[in-house]
């Protein structure tokens, strides 16, 4: 089984959430989840770009965008098929340009959730 580390910011409101979602369907503990924003754990790259866009390491390579959350869906089982889809160059090249569409459309989303607070999982 492969080892993934995922960082995020656990001040962002929709990340938390998301992680939290990631948490409960990873059942194998594939995954290992750093909250960049706590300062726990080390962080391989500069922290602030680790906060602008979302990296992972799998299997000791550093990927982030599109390719990092498709590294994390093909540790869950749920989701591998996704994962696995997403290693066509085309297929991922298509999720890189949602996942920069998200990133124009984050700071919204963010502030609409609210502040940190607690989020189940």
């Amino acid at each position: 089984m492969s080892r993934l580390e995922v960082w995020f910011d656990g001040d962002c409101p929709l990340c938390r959430r998301e992680i939290a979602l990631m948490r409960r369907l990873d059942r194998r503990g594939a995954i290992t989840f750093t909250d960049v924003a706590t300062g726990e754990g080390s962080c391989p790259i500069d922290r602030a770009e680790l906060l602008a866009r979302f990296y992972a390491r799998e299997d000791g390579r550093m990927v982030s965008g599109a390719e990092a959350f498709a590294a994390m869906w093909r540790a869950i089982p749920l989701l591998a098929p996704l994962g696995q889809l997403a290693r066509n160059g085309r297929v991922l090249a298509g999720l890189e340009w949602l996942y920069r569409r998200f990133l124009t459309v984050r700071p919204r989303l963010q502030r609409a959730l609210g502040p940190r607070g607690p989020v189940a999982g």
